[in-house]
């Protein structure tokens, strides 16, 4: 078994797989809390946020972050984007683990455990909840339920930092894989459509967002000052 390589970029430990199998069992043989990496995430890096990466496995989700590990010498290094991910933990190991969602609206993810259930006969689903979580009360009877369940997969899409939080809370007391979803769920469903495969296969999915919300010119006005910064050595 060789562990994957792994860099920082400015001050962020990101994980250097060389496929999603190895990223999938390297999450399986340690138990691992995966974290999607992406050049905003780099770039805007906080100390919580970069904490919280740090200390769990930061995989590459986004170009940015692949090109800032290519730009360290880790040419073998492969983009992994977290809403395909997953499905691939899915589809890998729905015969022989069990899996616990939580996140989205109620009719969202009843919908997500409906569809997975169809895709996926016989896939174990040891429980299910929406991301609407009232109070610490509300919060500790959802860790209660896992610690019950024994899940070997968690999923939890409420977006960053918070979803990273709560599944800290979650490993504290029962240790399984965990990933941060965000918006896969809705992405899933269908109830927001993805870039159209040749976007996604020529790495302009980013291009096709912009030209869907040209409200994101913002956002991605930092991407440019990120690959500025890979390009001079200033990460």
């Amino acid at each position: 078994w060789k562990v994957m390589d792994s860099d920082f970029l400015n001050g962020v430990k990101v994980f250097a797989p060389t496929s999603r199998k190895e990223l999938i069992d390297y999450a399986f043989q340690n138990r691992s809390l995966l974290v999607a990496v992406n050049a905003e995430k780099i770039l805007h890096a906080t100390e919580q946020t970069r904490s919280i990466i740090n200390r769990n496995v930061g995989y590459p989700d986004g170009l940015g972050a692949v090109m800032g590990l290519k730009k360290r010498g880790l040419s073998d290094v492969v983009k992994i984007p977290g809403c395909e991910l997953w499905l691939d933990i899915v589809r890998a190991h729905y015969s022989d683990k069990s899996f616990y969602l939580v996140g989205g609206k109620e009719a969202v993810i009843q919908k997500a455990v409906a569809q997975l259930k169809a895709e996926f006969p016989g896939i174990r689903m040891a429980g299910y909840r929406n991301g609407y979580l009232q109070d610490e009360k509300d919060k500790q009877a959802l860790i209660d339920d896992i610690v019950a369940k024994q899940p070997d997969v968690v999923f939890v899409a409420m977006g960053s930092p918070r979803q990273e939080l709560l599944m800290e809370e979650m490993q504290r007391r029962h240790a399984a894989v965990y990933q941060g979803l965000g918006g896969s769920f809705d992405v899933y469903t269908g109830q927001v459509k993805r870039a159209p495969s040749w976007w996604v296969d020529r790495h302009l999915e980013w291009l096709y967002r912009l030209l869907q919300e040209p409200t994101r010119i913002k956002r991605q006005i930092h991407l440019i000052r990120f690959l500025l910064r890979v390009a001079t050595n200033r990460l």
